[in-house]
């Protein structure tokens, strides 16, 4: 696919048993490549653009550090304390004054501040009622949408642009990386002072407990191995890296399922009322005047179908990109060899007729409900007998969405009684494109 003298040979796939094939059975023979980090070299050496060992060790890293006890308790106050100080007073802002809101906007902004007290350990505080302009933010889209640029033009236009600093997207492209730097490494920078002056004010080991939950971030925790390796095990590069790659996938991701989750429901009234039926009968009457918990979250079986659904018909990464080392048949047959770029195309595998049946467009939370009432990885699927289970993970990534459904899940209890979503008609208020970030 691609004209000739563009040299973009690509191959488009949504078929699952091909899908099943690059990302399981032969995944070592398909890498992201040379080309891929040419296009994402904002994304530097980070899991998005890493391949073999690299990403294996950031991988195996961050998810020992997703799972520490300190961190899972500083994000759920983080999300408690954003949504009830920040996106709630938003919401009754605009209904007692009878406002429209960009939604898209206020989740990125949510999204952006969350992300950076994780792994940053700092509040750029974009999300308020007067709707700031954070540089730091503004320079973040700038980049997503040159990345995009350089998906559709051929590379030695945009390579010959970046070399002139000529061209629109080009330009903004190296404005905007120099911005965001500037903002990630003046907080690593900062964390490094604080982390130094606590460490020569620890003269107790009662002093250092009262000053841990400081640090907590993700950022703080990958410089306090280097201090107890005794030597630098993360230099200030990889702490970049990680972090700019830690935005891309707690920011753009999360901001693109709530925003099309909350689309949805609006326009399904019905789907609406059963989650919020399920609130008050698992969480009591009070369930609008309290947070809701881990334990209470997991009750919440129709709410989690709802996002699974969301997630099948509007995936936060539509596209995954990949690239064989050797040359390779595809199990449909098709030819691949160094030089094909293999695009793996799962918005169109979430709309398979012959996959998810007759009502494949239809917004169904209840395919995800097992006959036992949980919720569950494996949805129900008419021609499943074509689909084997493992195939399906692709598609089913809301069990990774902890953090999503924790911010749906606080979100409504706060919400006014006469307070709901309501969206224009369709075409006319509709959320824009998905993530870039599986290209």
């Amino acid at each position: 696919m691609g004209p000739w003298f563009t040299k973009m040979n690509y191959v488009v796939t949504s078929d699952p048993i091909n899908v099943h094939h690059i990302m399981s059975k032969n995944f070592y023979n398909y890498v992201k490549g040379p080309e891929f980090r040419e296009i994402f070299h904002a994304f530097g050496d980070g899991i998005v653009a890493s391949d073999f060992e690299t990403w294996k060790y950031i991988r195996t890293l961050q998810h020992f550090l997703f799972r520490q006890k300190s961190f899972e308790k500083m994000s759920e106050e983080t999300i408690r304390k954003k949504v009830q100080n920040s996106l709630l007073p938003i919401f009754d802002h605009a209904c007692f004054h009878g406002k429209v809101l960009d939604l898209q906007d206020v989740f990125s902004r949510l999204m952006f501040d969350e992300t950076s007290i994780m792994v940053l350990g700092h509040d750029p505080k974009s999300l308020s009622i007067e709707f700031p302009l954070v540089e730091a933010e503004k320079a973040f889209d700038e980049i997503e949408e040159s990345i995009f640029y350089r998906h559709i033009v051929p590379r030695s236009v945009w390579k010959f642009q970046e070399w002139l600093q000529i061209g629109d997207h080009e330009k903004r492209m190296t404005k905007a990386c120099k911005i965001f730097d500037q903002f990630l490494y003046s907080c690593i920078a900062t964390r490094h002072q604080e982390l130094s002056k606590c460490i020569k004010s620890c003269n107790n080991h009662e002093k250092c407990d009262n000053q841990a939950h400081q640090f907590d971030d993700l950022l703080s925790a990958m410089m306090m191995m280097n201090e107890e390796n005794g030597k630098v095990v993360h230099d200030d590069k990889f702490l970049r890296d990680s972090a700019f790659n830690l935005f891309v996938a707690g920011r753009d991701t999360i901001t693109s399922g709530l925003t099309w989750f909350f689309w949805l429901v609006a326009t399904h009234p019905l789907v609406e009322a059963k989650i919020l039926e399920e609130i008050e009968e698992n969480c009591g009457a009070s369930a609008r005047e309290k947070c809701f918990g881990k334990e209470e979250m997991k009750k919440l079986v129709y709410l989690h179908g709802a996002l699974c659904e969301g997630l099948r018909l509007f995936p936060p990464v539509p596209i995954e990109r990949k690239k064989p080392l050797k040359c390779d048949t595809l199990p449909s047959g098709h030819h691949v060899n160094p030089n094909t770029i293999v695009l793996l195309f799962s918005y169109a595998m979430g709309r398979f007729k012959e996959i998810w049946g007759e009502d494949f467009l239809e917004f169904k939370p209840e395919r995800w409900i097992s006959e036992k009432g949980e919720c569950t990885a494996i949805p129900f699927i008419p021609s499943k007998s074509n689909f084997p289970d493992n195939q399906v993970q692709p598609i089913a990534t809301a069990f990774h969405f902890e953090k999503l459904i924790s911010i749906i899940s606080l979100g409504n209890p706060f919400l006014p009684e006469s307070f709901a979503l309501r969206f224009g008609p369709a075409g006319e208020a509709q959320p824009t494109a998905s993530t870039l970030g599986g290209f």
